[in-house]
């Protein structure tokens, strides 16, 4: 299935995993995540029709390496809750968790409105290990199905990092935090592992990695470079049994349409990124926060054979990027790590919340013409770089 070597001859395009869902599957999601009841074989055919229409819909716009869109996840990482042992809910003490973002800007982010600010609602109460094999087989078949007639160039299918996993939970079971990663690893790696096996190339989202530093306001940049060293031998102990060719790594700072202050410098991040077991690298580089730091890639050398999926659309504007800014943000970087080792992507997932009557951050109409807009924006690129 993959042709990723097609990326000698033109900019390829992809993206970072989640995608608008229907209204109607939204609603049936919110009742099986808060427990309500509803029509179980529904949500089941739902999903199934919401895949293949998701990837017909990428593969219909030139998204050239396509995904699942998630559509059967109530979110990238809570849905691991139903596919790993040893957790309990536990009860809310607080709502709103303090970041160095709703710190600085506590008008903006009145009422806990933030990512990542809600405070865990699992404990770690038993052994970890992934129960969830039925569930992923399901989510396999669906995207088999989903590509029927279709001929991408590649394949992917998110699955949450031992790092986005963990934290999650409150660890009331291992004797260290870190044995605690080091099981939700071993628990996941089941999942990555037939993730690659059906076909696929497994994506690890990995958003934690990169918003620890806005999440823990008592650790500088120092600490937060030891805590992601920590993160990713961890990652590469679960991804060891894995090509590295068939691995993507993606990281952001969340859906997040908010002032960004508070967001962790690539410059501080980059060099571990290269160290991970992946042969792809996802973050962000379209939204005003970050889109300077494509020059970081002046001064970290990218190891043989690796390549970069920079954002050239991002999740935190509602405004369609010009393709001529696409291809401006494409040439440039490909200017310095050569253009057979660029992909352009998005800054991060466009998934259509799931409370019912709540607005998405981003309507689908608008989604959709960026993905026309990233599409064109590469073809442009591919004119300019061949």
């Amino acid at each position: 299935m993959s042709r990723i070597d097609e990326r000698n001859r033109r900019i390829l395009t992809t993206h970072t995993g989640s995608l608008p869902r229907p209204d109607d599957l939204s609603e049936l999601l919110f009742a099986h995540m808060t427990h309500q009841p509803h029509d179980e074989a529904l949500r089941h055919r739902r999903t199934t029709e919401a895949v293949a229409q998701t990837v017909r819909q990428q593969s219909a716009l030139g998204i050239d390496i396509v995904s699942d869109g998630e559509q059967s996840k109530t979110s990238f990482q809570i849905y691991a809750t139903e596919r790993l042992s040893g957790l309990s809910p536990v009860t809310l003490f607080s709502s709103i968790r303090r970041t160095r973002e709703n710190m600085a800007f506590p008008g903006f982010y009145k009422g806990g409105a933030h990512s990542g600010a809600q405070p865990q609602k699992f404990a770690c109460t038993g052994p970890v290990t992934y129960v969830g094999a039925e569930l992923l087989r399901t989510d396999l078949q669906n995207l088999k199905a989903a590509l029927t007639g279709l001929d991408p160039v590649d394949v992917f299918m998110p699955s949450v990092s031992p790092a986005s996993c963990a934290g999650l939970m409150i660890n009331e079971h291992y004797a260290s935090d870190e044995e605690h990663l080091y099981a939700v690893a071993e628990a996941m790696a089941v999942e990555y592992e037939a993730i690659v096996a059906a076909g696929f190339c497994v994506q690890i989202d990995d958003p934690r990695l990169a918003m620890h530093y806005m999440l823990t306001p008592e650790d500088d940049v120092a600490k937060t470079r030891a805590w992601a060293r920590t993160r990713i031998e961890a990652l590469n102990h679960a991804l060891r049994n894995i090509p590295s060719n068939r691995v993507r790594h993606h990281t952001c700072y969340g859906i997040n349409m908010g002032p960004r202050a508070s967001d962790l410098e690539l410059k501080h991040l980059a060099d571990l990124i290269v160290s991970i077991r992946a042969d792809f690298y996802s973050f962000e580089m379209a939204n005003p926060r970050h889109e300077h730091e494509w020059r970081v890639w002046e001064n970290v050398k990218l190891p043989a054979e690796k390549i970069l999926l920079p954002g050239c659309i991002t999740h935190a504007s509602v405004i369609v990027e010009h393709p001529e800014l696409v291809a401006e943000r494409i040439v440039r970087l490909a200017g310095i790590v050569g253009r057979e080792r660029v992909i352009a992507s998005s800054d991060c997932g466009f998934a259509s919340t799931l409370a019912p009557g709540t607005p998405p951050e981003i309507e689908p109409e608008i989604v959709w013409a960026k993905f026309a807009s990233l599409a064109e924006g590469a073809r442009l690129a591919s004119q300019q770089l061949w």
